[in-house]
């Protein structure tokens, strides 16, 4: 009974690993200005409906890999940097995105129709909802 539980975890960490190596190869397809969403990073990754997920992903970066992928470039769906758990989490990106020629307004929120990125793949599903 214990090896059936062993196999059930290791494809579930399999899929997962896959999952987050769809996620992060879209993020870093994200130029250098522009920002995704979590839904849209997730509908470009063939993960629609799976915005936490995206979250869950850039999440588990370690510092080397945080170093490769943008992960500063995917903000919520009102154009916010979503709260993290960790104080001063939030300024870090803000700066990092700042830094990068986006522009927050008085509410905290970058404009998606002007910094958005417009993945093909985005476009795409973005007209069949």
């Amino acid at each position: 009974m214990l090896a059936g539980w062993v196999s059930i975890a290791q494809g579930e960490g399999a899929v997962k690993s896959s999952s987050y190596q769809r996620i992060w190869s879209v993020v870093r397809r994200i130029p250098r200005g522009r920002v995704a969403t979590y839904g849209q990073v997730a509908r470009v990754a063939g993960l629609p409906r799976q915005a936490r997920l995206v979250g869950y992903a850039l999440n588990a970066l370690q510092d080397e890999g945080a170093k490769k992928i943008p992960w500063q470039r995917v903000i919520n769906a009102q154009g916010k940097v979503s709260p993290r758990a960790f104080a001063g989490s939030e300024a870090v990106q803000r700066k990092l995105l700042e830094r990068e020629g986006v522009r927050f307004d008085s509410r905290d929120r970058v404009d998606l129709a002007r910094f958005g990125w417009q993945a093909p793949d985005a476009r795409r599903a973005d007209r069949r909802t």
